[in-house]
């Protein structure tokens, strides 16, 4: 076949495929998932299996770990020296593994992350309990495969005397697959698989007597009954894993938290500066000191707090923000039958089972076949004592070795076993005290033959050898549960009052969105007029609010913006303040801050009512802007608007709904009056219902709420600069959506059209003009007229121009 015709045309996909699956499945069975079996990955079984031949066993000393790395890489795993070291020193790790099954010398690594030493510096050797993983593996007992270079065999599993899957876990990632099981107390699994040998049937529920959850290296405390038992029936659960905690006294009426036990796999040395960096950047108040005084003698991480400090409440807050405590995720895959699978409880157990049953049968054969021969050696050795002369006669009568065997199995019947056993007996053999020797091992040969025979035709007594040396074995080493399992899992309620200082502060919020809170201290200290702020930039809200107080900032275009007090900037009064878009990213650049609403908690009773420049109104219940959970970085809508050229104009929170009327005023004069119960409570994504009639080219200026009966003044300002107050309920109360009545008196010339109105009846307003004359009215003073009437000049609009902008200063109440 010439060069031309043996090229393959292949897609990329195919070619692709093929080798991505040929990699994934190597990967998937040879490398990162342990085997069901003896729980093993092969990098580890490698490990044990040449460290285990060459004799570095725990009855032996120690060896430098470079020759045991060597070894393994030379023989049987030909990849990198540090993946198969790093291995090594993770199954010598006491806080990896539940029973380690490698001893090391020299730095092992810590619970801190500290890496451990180089292998040129470590020694190890196999751990007594690594003996049994390997126990009886020259027995023909597991199957024998070349390694990569055809050079030894190296066994596919370990004949494990013991569920080390359950007893040690496993964790791994490969492609497609990843595996997370937790280890687990070993006299609990024998139990539990001893029950499972007796009834192969058993419930899971039965068995979890037994086994009633993982058991950590690292102790602490497991939560969620219900969560293992489903773990253990599916291969996946979410159990809750915490600290072991205890709150101490110390002098002077201090407390502090003392952690004793951490998760599993939890890195200490990150947990306690994470603790401590909730400390430094005060998340929380309370605590003095974070220390790690673990010692060679245990662990132990203490938390000293200050005085009078909740001790529960900060330990609940550690619990919620720390690794103190994790959720652990079971998610058990192992290799079955070669290929991965997700497995529960009874099933791990049962493939143990299956492959011990595999295991001592194959031993017995081993031992049976090696028993047999020795009888017949035996026999023969007997036959061959009670014809002793004449056996020597015909020995010395043969020319060599061979003749004689053929001489001895032609006249006496000896087999060619026999035979060779007969020339190359040693002659101090022939004593006299021998004959007794041989009778004694037939005996025992022959007894050994029946017990073998026994667990070869009867399932019975095999299970009954395996029973006993998994007993053998929880005696030898089995020891205390040391994670405490709790049933259910405890809810954490975090008291703000436990994170925050409680302190008064002065809360400022400009119309252009710069928020800052202040100490009182820092506001007492200045003048009110040294208040930072931009030029031309106005407070539109100042208060005297606590620390564990809450805000809510409306903007025109209907986002609503949630601050606790306590997350707001901490600046001096003489600053400008933080604005609201360097947390809040998705604001337009016209947006700006219309309202803001400080409360205690939210008002199951408390209404906002919302009212657009485009004439459409709401109602929305408070309850629907409790804190959402991405509100450090987005607003939440308040109110939907339908044109992109529409905004609210006036923002109202109020627990109010009988005998309220809403009063809403537009730009060409036209006041409506109607019962606030007409306006439809919806939700906050509303866009709400039509609030008045307007003509075309008009807008709403601004709405208020005002009594249905009495006498509320409302001011109103007109862009000739004309004021004038008039008593809200003047208006007779008409429906929602009504084109409503005129407010000022029409003129054909010039008319009055209205750009301000406020329901204050105090304090002083600020005019400005376009010219830039500014001028101060106040509220009070201004005289209440008729509905027609339209009022008196507040600014000569011919000399000064026509009124551009009103402020209503804010200024803190001294009640507040």
């Amino acid at each position: 076949m010439d060069a031309k015709h043996s090229i393959q045309e292949l897609t990329l996909e195919e070619v692709m495929g093929d080798r991505f699956g040929r990699y994934s499945k190597y990967i998937i069975q040879e490398r990162a998932l342990p085997d069901i079996r003896d729980g093993l990955k092969p990098v580890q079984r490698r490990i044990l299996y040449a460290m285990n031949k060459d004799g570095n066993t725990y009855d032996k000393g120690f060896r430098k770990s470079a020759k045991s790395v060597g070894n393994i890489m030379g023989n049987y795993h030909p990849h990198g020296d540090s993946s198969i070291y790093e291995a090594m020193v993770r199954m010598s790790q006491d806080w990896k593994l539940r029973q380690v099954l490698i001893e090391m010398h020299g730095n092992n690594g810590s619970m801190d992350g500290d890496p451990p030493a180089a292998m040129r510096y470590t020694e190890a050797r196999l751990s007594q309990l690594s003996g049994e993983m390997l126990k009886d593996i020259e027995k023909d007992t597991v199957d024998l495969v070349w390694n990569f270079d055809d050079t030894e065999k190296e066994p596919t599993v370990l004949p494990a005397a013991y569920p080390n899957l359950l007893v040690n876990g496993s964790t791994g990632i490969s492609a497609g697959y990843a595996t997370e099981i937790p280890t687990h107390n070993l006299s609990e699994v024998i139990d539990g698989a001893i029950y499972l040998i007796d009834h192969p049937t058993a419930s899971l529920e039965k068995i979890m007597e037994y086994i009633p959850g993982p058991d950590f290296p690292t102790g602490g405390i497991l939560q969620g009954k219900a969560e293992i038992k489903k773990a253990y029936e599916t291969g996946k659960g979410k159990v809750i894993l915490r600290s072991k905690t205890s709150i101490e006294p110390l002098k002077g009426g201090k407390q502090q938290i003392v952690i004793h036990e951490i998760p599993y796999e939890v890195n200490k040395a990150v947990l306690v500066k994470k603790m401590d960096e909730i400390r430094l950047n005060k998340k929380i108040d309370g605590i003095a000191e974070v220390r790690d005084e673990s010692d060679r003698t245990g662990l132990q991480v203490v938390v000293e707090l200050k005085k009078d400090a909740n001790a529960e409440g900060i330990l609940n807050y550690l619990f919620k923000n720390t690794d103190l405590q994790i959720n652990y995720n079971f998610n058990m895959v192992a290799i079955d039958n070669m290929t991965p699978q997700q497995v529960g409880l009874k099933h791990i157990l049962e493939s143990y089972v299956a492959h011990r049953k595999v295991v001592i049968t194959k031993r017995s054969q081993y031992e049976l076949a090696k028993a047999q021969k020795r009888q017949h050696i035996v026999e023969g050795l007997k036959k061959a004592l009670s014809i002793l002369d004449e056996v020597i006669a015909t020995i010395r009568g043969s020319k060599d070795k061979k003749d004689a065997k053929a001489n001895l199995v032609e006249r006496y019947d000896f087999s060619e076993e026999q035979a060779e056993a007969i020339v190359t007996l040693q002659l101090y053999r022939l004593t006299n005290t021998d004959i007794t020797q041989l009778e004694k091992e037939a005996a025992e040969l022959a007894a050994e033959i029946k017990e073998l025979h026994l667990i070869l035709d009867s399932e019975k007594e095999l299970h009954k050898v395996m029973k006993q040396e998994l007993r053998q074995i929880k005696k030898n080493y089995g020891n205390d549960r040391m994670t405490k399992i709790e049933d259910e899992i405890s809810e954490i309620k975090i008291e703000t009052e436990v994170l925050i200082a409680q302190e008064d502060m002065i809360v400022t919020l400009t119309k252009e969105g710069y928020l800052k809170r202040s100490s009182v201290r820092s506001y007492n200290a200045s003048r009110p007029d040294e208040h930072g702020m931009k030029d031309g930039d106005s407070i539109i809200f100042i208060d005297k609010l606590n620390t564990l107080d809450h805000l809510l900032i409306l903007t025109n275009h209907g986002n609503m913006i949630y601050r606790p007090v306590h997350e707001i900037t901490e600046l001096k009064w003489k600053d400008v303040g933080e604005h609201i878009s360097q947390t809040i990213t998705n604001l337009s650049m016209s947006e700006e801050i219309i309202a803001a609403f400080p409360y205690k908690e939210i008002d199951a009773n408390k209404i906002f009512l919302f009212i657009s420049k485009e004439g459409m109104i709401k109602q929305t219940r408070m309850t629907e802007f409790s804190p959402w959970r991405t509100y450090r970085s987005r607003p939440t809508s308040a109110m939907k608007m339908k044109n992109a050229t529409d905004q609210i104009v006036s923002a109202y929170l109020t627990s109010e709904v009988r005998n309220v009327d809403v009063f809403i005023a537009s730009h060409r004069a036209f006041g409506l009056r109607y019962p606030l119960e007409e306006v439809p409570v919806v939700g906050a994504k509303a866009a709400g219902v039509k609030a008045i009639n307007l003509k075309d080219g008009d807008f709403v200026v601004a709405g208020a709420l005002v009594p249905s009966e009495g006498d509320s003044p409302i001011l109103l300002l007109s862009q000739r600069g004309a004021a004038k107050r008039m008593l809200a309920q003047e208006l007779p109360q008409l429906g929602r959506a009504k084109r409503g009545l005129m407010i000022f008196r029409e003129l054909k010339k010039n008319p009055h059209r209205l750009v301000y109105l406020t329901t204050e009846t105090e304090g002083k307003l600020l005019l400005t003009t376009e010219k830039g004359i500014t001028k101060e009215i106040e509220i009070a003073k201004v005289a209440i007229s008729d509905r027609i009437s339209n009022g008196t000049f507040a600014i000569d609009e011919k000399t000064e121009g026509e009124l551009s902008s009103v402020l209503n200063p804010q200024e803190l109440t001294e009640e507040s």
